[in-house]
């Protein structure tokens, strides 16, 4: 059986995600950096785990020689960060190291496994955020790094069709242990809630529904999108 490797399973999105890949009986590979977390999904989901700092050098050779002999149908790279700064205030080394997070490891990983998702004709998910094309005040530095992956995105959906699907996620704010700072006032909360024609902040199984659908055989035809997972605030608000 092919494997799906999750990348920040335990988050809000990779958790979720790996959820609902094992309840539709599919084969996923938790990678992250809480060992103890892991360690607990796993047992959920009755399925391998790797401990990975994705900040690491050299993580396309470790892909590779990780996941060389299994056979891999799906890769998903939930992995984020909430950079919000006055852009008078940010600092070279805020971009780098949001770059080196959001967008530097998924080129290595995507390297990395290139041949092995081109033999299984695979399929490629990636994050982006609503800021990216909605435009929010103090979002430079995140918005950046994710605007980057977008470019990617359509750029590696070219170049790899017909036999690899790459395709991109955009949520907006996420109930997650990430964004707890941001969600701790209920006023602030509320009042980001009601900024959304759906008038809820979102949850991971949220977008995680839509990025398995987008790993799966039911989204073939589907490649180099851009899909807003969020509540119509890029759109409608």
């Amino acid at each position: 059986m092919s494997k799906y490797l999750i990348f920040g399973a335990t988050g809000s999105i990779g958790s979720k995600l790996s959820e609902k890949l094992y309840e539709s009986s599919k084969d996923v590979h938790l990678i992250g950096r809480d060992e103890e977390e892991l360690k607990k999904l796993s047992s959920n989901f009755n399925c391998e785990y790797t401990v990975l700092d994705i900040l690491s050098d050299n993580i396309s050779e470790f892909v590779k020689d990780e996941f060389n002999n299994i056979n891999i149908s799906g890769v998903a790279y939930c992995i984020g960060s909430i950079d919000l700064k006055p852009l008078k205030l940010a600092k070279k080394q805020d971009f780098e190291r949001c770059l080196s997070l959001n967008f530097f490891p998924v080129i290595e990983i995507i390297k990395g496994l290139q041949d092995n998702l081109k033999r299984n004709k695979g399929s490629i998910v990636l994050f982006s955020t609503v800021a990216v094309q909605r435009g929010f005040s103090n979002h430079s530095i995140i918005s950046s790094a994710k605007g980057a992956i977008e470019g990617l995105t359509v750029s590696l959906a070219s170049e790899f069709a017909p036999d690899i699907r790459v395709n991109c996620i955009a949520p907006s704010l996420t109930d997650s242990k990430m964004s707890k700072p941001l969600l701790k006032n209920k006023i602030i909360t509320d009042g980001i809630a009601k900024s959304h024609p759906m008038k809820r902040i979102g949850k991971g199984e949220d977008a995680a529904s839509m990025a398995k659908f987008l790993l799966s055989d039911e989204s073939p035809w589907i490649t180099g999108q851009i899909i807003g997972v969020d509540g119509g605030r890029s759109s409608l608000s």
